[in-house]
């Protein structure tokens, strides 16, 4: 197995973290009979080796040892091997990686017909990837299907078969052989996979009744699962990466690859999607169930529809008794900020049987706000304000308590008080002082607490010895002062910040206080130019709230609007509207930025509804995006906490750009 393995220079080639020297040693133990041993050295190769798919050097030099150990029966759990070896060559994306595990495909067809299942179950797909001939390779998988009895082995033979339907034109033999997969007498789970690779492959070819027929199938097989007697619990899988993942698949992995599939198949058919959902969300085995929930998941974040009938089936998760199943609703739940507003009775109903859940605490990290309540929060429910009063009236404010309350705006005005008693009792001079300081200062914001000023002002002046949080939160403290009307209050402090790095807010407050462009302008048209690129940014916004008073920023922000990143530009461009009220420098920017970068489209909208008629020119951009069936969130790659509502957010802005009729400033 591990000829030649010590010719190798190992130490002159590399892995994700330097010298592959190390790289003997985990081949050789993936021929352990030791399985804890086994699993450190698959651990190592997935880490080092194969690091997050990439191939190095010393990927390569792997490669033949890899298709030794994977022919050598003698090995144990070999299947794993063979997925490594798929995973290097056709999911990496390397070429000199896939030309050097297609030079020993023969390795895989011979492994067809391997005594482990775990091996033959790798090897089907990796024969359609690895080996060229066409013709035989659909031979190879139409002589196996027949004779194979393990049936997670026919799910993956399957699947190969339709990766073979959608590598290779007019497939007509392969399509005949998925259809026939698809009907009875195959078993449901079966049937399900060939409906999944059918509609994937050749969506013609489906039945009308496809969705109905995949949720009776999902039920037949569940009811069979559910008939089978309890399985042997596994062994721990110990504390490695690999071991990790495998702890946390779900326990039918195989159930929600099958609709995965599906769901992927039925891309933008939301409606479809939304009645599979329904049906998977419904059904009296709660592994569906729980697998249904991520795929809920999955949709709401990359995808616009009407989303109240399953947003309220993952609601009604939170009632059941298994605990993994109720955390699954509550994770998704919270990322739904307003749209899960019809799950909140759900909601509610879990935060008031549960107090232990207000809060939640991680291994060796502070307190942050339980999920259930931020969800309930989070979607702008009045409820959630007593809870939020007791859980801050608590001996610890958990983390990120604030900027929870703040998604209730006005409605949390109760807990006012205690937010400003909260806020004027830290100490100014605690390492701590600017992120306790932080979320409280958002909450008090949004509440719009006027009374909150002393202590606001307090974190500007700080502590005796200009100790405290002033350097580090000052820059927030004065947008909450600009924002609560009560700048002028602290007129001579904000103007000691405008040589700092909060020159930029400070600069937008002192505008607010007193309208004072003269004073303000240079240290904004400063920051804009010199600044770090978060106070060139606030730098922009500031001079777009001044108007034609910043009319001498001008040439600075064309300059801005012309160059740095987009988000910038962006900015720079729709401060030039607003100083200067031409939308021509200003239109052709918001273009570029719209198609190369999505995130830029929130600012865009809002800029686009100010200028109304002038920005009509641009009126093809806010139709498409009305039109488009996916958020632009996902199409920025965006799977943060706030894409759901940040693309909400750009919905409803976009619909009043709409409803503005295009004017003479059209032909702009």
């Amino acid at each position: 197995m591990f000829t030649g393995i010590d010719e190798v220079d190992w130490a002159s080639l590399r892995h994700a973290y330097g010298s592959a020297r190390d790289v003997p040693g985990w081949l050789r133990g993936l021929a352990s009979a030791d399985a804890a041993e086994r699993q450190t050295a698959l651990d190592g190769m997935y880490g080092t080796v194969h690091h997050e798919g990439n191939v190095y050097d010393s990927t390569l030099a792997c490669v033949p040892f890899l298709f030794s150990l994977a022919a050598r029966e003698a090995v144990p759990e070999r299947g794993c091997i063979v997925e490594l070896l798929v995973s290097i060559g056709a999911e990496s994306g390397d070429a000199h990686a896939r030309e050097a595990v297609r030079a020993d495909g023969e390795v895989f067809v011979s492994l067809l017909g391997d005594p482990d299942p775990g091996v033959r179950r790798a090897a089907a797909g990796a024969v359609v990837r690895f080996v060229d001939d066409p013709a035989r390779v659909l031979g190879l998988l139409r002589q196996r299907i027949p004779v194979e009895r393990d049936g997670r082995v026919l799910l993956a033979l399957t699947e190969a078969v339709g990766v073979f339907v959608r590598r290779y034109p007019a497939p007509a033999a392969a399509v005949d052989l998925l259809a026939a997969q698809s009907a009875p007498p195959h078993d449901p789970g079966l049937r399900l996979a060939a409906l999944g690779q059918l509609a994937l492959g050749v969506p013609g070819e489906l039945p009308a009744d496809l969705v109905p027929t995949a949720v009776r199938l999902l039920r037949e097989r569940s009811a069979r699962r559910a008939r089978l007697p309890d399985r042997v619990p596994e062994r721990d899988a110990g504390d490695t990466l690999v071991g990790r993942l495998r702890r946390l698949r779900p326990s039918d992995e195989e159930g929600a690859r099958l609709l995965r599939t599906l769901h992927t198949a039925l891309g933008d058919r939301t409606g479809d999607r939304i009645t599979l959902l329904t049906g998977q969300l419904t059904s009296p085995d709660p592994v569906d169930r729980g697998n249904a929930v991520w795929m809920a998941a999955v949709l709401f974040r990359g995808w616009r529809a009407g989303f109240a009938g399953p947003v309220a089936l993952v609601g009604s998760q939170l009632g059941t008794e298994e605990e993994w199943l109720r955390e699954a609703a509550v994770s998704v739940l919270s990322e739904l900020f307003g749209l899960a507003a019809p799950a909140a009775d759900d909601l509610h109903a879990l935060v008031i049987s549960r107090p232990d859940l207000w809060t939640h605490r991680w291994e060796r990290g502070s307190p942050t706000v339980g999920g259930a309540l931020k969800a309930l929060a989070r979607s702008g429910d009045r409820r959630a304000v007593p809870v939020l009063a007791q859980v801050l009236a608590g001996p610890v404010v958990p983390g990120g308590l604030g900027d929870e309350i703040a998604h209730l705006g006005p409605a949390a005005a109760p807990l006012a008080a205690t937010l400003r008693h909260r806020l004027g009792r830290i100490p100014l001079d605690s390492p701590a002082a600017d992120a306790r300081a932080a979320h409280l200062l958002t909450a008090l914001t949004a509440i719009g607490d006027v009374d909150a000023v002393p202590e606001v002002l307090r974190l500007l002046t700080g502590a005796p010895g200009g100790l405290g949080a002033r350097d580090r939160v000052a820059g927030q403290a004065a947008g909450a002062l600009d924002a609560l009307g009560a700048a002028g209050r602290a007129a001579p402090v904000l103007r000691t910040l405008l040589h700092t790095r909060h020159a930029a807010a400070a600069a937008g407050a002192l505008w607010s206080a007193d309208g004072d462009a003269p004073a303000v302008l240079p240290v904004l048209v400063r920051e804009l130019a010199q600044g770090e690129p978060g106070a060139r940014r606030l730098a922009a916004r500031q001079l777009a709230r001044m108007g034609p008073a910043a009319r001498a920023a001008l040439p600075e922000l064309r300059r801005a609007a012309a160059s740095g990143q987009a988000g910038q530009r962006t900015l720079a461009a729709c401060a030039l509207w607003h100083v200067g009220g031409d939308p021509e420098p200003v239109l052709p920017v918001f273009r570029a930025a719209w198609s190369d970068s999505p995130g830029t489209r929130g600012p865009i909208a809002r800029c686009l509804a100010a200028m109304g008629p002038a920005g009509a020119a641009l009126r093809d951009l806010v139709n498409a995006e009305l039109a488009a069936p996916r958020r632009h969130t996902a199409r920025a790659g965006g799977q943060g906490g706030h894409a759901i509502p940040e693309d909400e957010a750009l919905l409803r802005t976009l619909r009043t750009c709409q409803e503005v009729p295009a004017g003479p400033a059209a032909s702009s």
